[in-house]
């Protein structure tokens, strides 16, 4: 089916739902559905919307549809030693496979976004099929076309409540042509200041993350990225221990994909019944907090990955204490809710444009009382 049949096909299932009192919701490869708000209705399904639409590798810039797998648009920047430097992870198990439209809903980055920056600021341009039953178009292909108010990056992370993203332009990067990952024995106080403070210099880094191994050891990683001189440099300034180049790009992998047996659902395991994955993002300099569980840090601190049994009014009111705020993405118990409740400013916000692009509530809201 052609991409223009396509289209009109959601446009009338969207518009048949508004008049008729109906709701949808947004599906794409499955890969994050957890973390989407409730499913009400039928699937509005973008997966047959799919194909790069242009790429200008000169440009830095890739057009794309929204049902695009990930790994075919990430393959197509390979060949052309080009990528998304914050490094989106795909969570594509069980079956699921992640697309480019679900990507920018869920609005996630991995551990490249300490050097490179948040999924957001690659964000050109965006498409979207509102709960009208509208296409709008947001933003442009280059930098300077973005202007005044924001609504393809506001799109980034809106987990398809104001509507479906049908296609994006990205800003891509090339590959850089060094890098090291090196290792160092700290505890997480030190692990905090010593990143904030080596990222506070002219030092090409890339990612960090600091957990405690199996063997009681508290250890930081720091990843190196940039030309040769700059990389080499930086590893023999800094020291610690050099991880072999293979281990290193695997270890990466396994913390963008949450696959490094840290993130083991250890509440399937005997005692640790009530036990969730909670996400914490903070001020990166904040002090560790006083949590119950296992920690990992990444983003110098700014995200903060913790296993505990805590209930989520304690991990709320830490985080908001700290500036910050949590999300519980997995769990054994789903009875607790995983966002915080809105501040009355923020779901006023929410609220107004929400009603812009979706008045007759066709999509699911963040919030529950809409």
């Amino acid at each position: 089916m052609k991409t223009h049949d396509i289209l009109a096909a959601l446009q009338e299932q969207v518009r048949a739902a508004a008049a008729g009192g109906g709701r949808l919701h947004v599906r794409g490869g499955g890969s994050k559905s957890w973390l989407a708000p409730a499913s009400r209705g039928d699937a509005l399904d973008l997966r047959e919307l799919r194909g790069i639409v242009s790429y200008e590798p000169t440009e830095l810039v890739v057009s794309v549809r929204a049902g695009t797998p990930l790994a075919e648009l990430e393959a197509a920047l390979a060949e052309r030693g080009q990528c998304l430097p914050f490094e989106p992870p795909r969570f594509a198990r069980d079956g699921a496979q992640a697309t480019v439209g679900g990507m920018v809903a869920a609005g996630l980055s991995g551990p490249g976004r300490l050097g490179a920056g948040p999924a957001r600021d690659y964000v050109l341009g965006a498409s979207l099929l509102s709960g009208r039953g509208e296409l709008l178009a947001f933003g442009g292909q280059v930098m300077k076309n973005v202007a005044g108010y924001d609504v393809s990056r506001l799109l980034v992370g809106s987990l398809g409540t104001l509507g479906a993203i049908v296609e994006v332009s990205l800003k891509v990067m090339p590959h850089t042509p060094a890098e090291a990952t090196l290792r160092f024995e700290m505890n997480k106080e030190r692990a905090i200041e010593q990143v904030n403070a080596w990222c506070a210099q002219p030092l090409p880094i890339s990612a960090s993350a600091w957990w405690r191994d199996d063997a009681g050891r508290d250890l930081l990683h720091l990843r190196l990225r940039g030309a040769a001189a700059a990389v080499d440099a930086a590893q023999r300034r800094l020291g610690g221990e050099v991880l072999e180049a293979a281990a290193a790009r695997q270890l990466w992998q396994d913390l963008r994909e949450q696959t490094h047996p840290w993130f083991a659902p250890t509440w399937a395991q005997p005692g640790a019944a009530g036990e969730a994955l909670w996400r914490l993002v903070v001020p990166p300099t904040t002090p560790p907090l006083k949590l119950q569980g296992e920690l990992l840090l990444e983003w110098g601190g700014a995200q903060r990955w913790l296993r505990t049994a805590l209930p989520a009014s304690v991990m709320h009111e830490a985080a908001a204490a700290a500036g910050g705020h949590a999300l519980r993405l997995r769990s054994s118990d789903s009875g607790e809710p995983a966002l915080p409740a809105p501040s009355p400013a923020l779901e006023r916000l929410h609220a107004r444009v929400k009603q812009s692009f979706d008045p007759h509530g066709v999509f699911p809201s963040l919030f529950s009382s809409h």
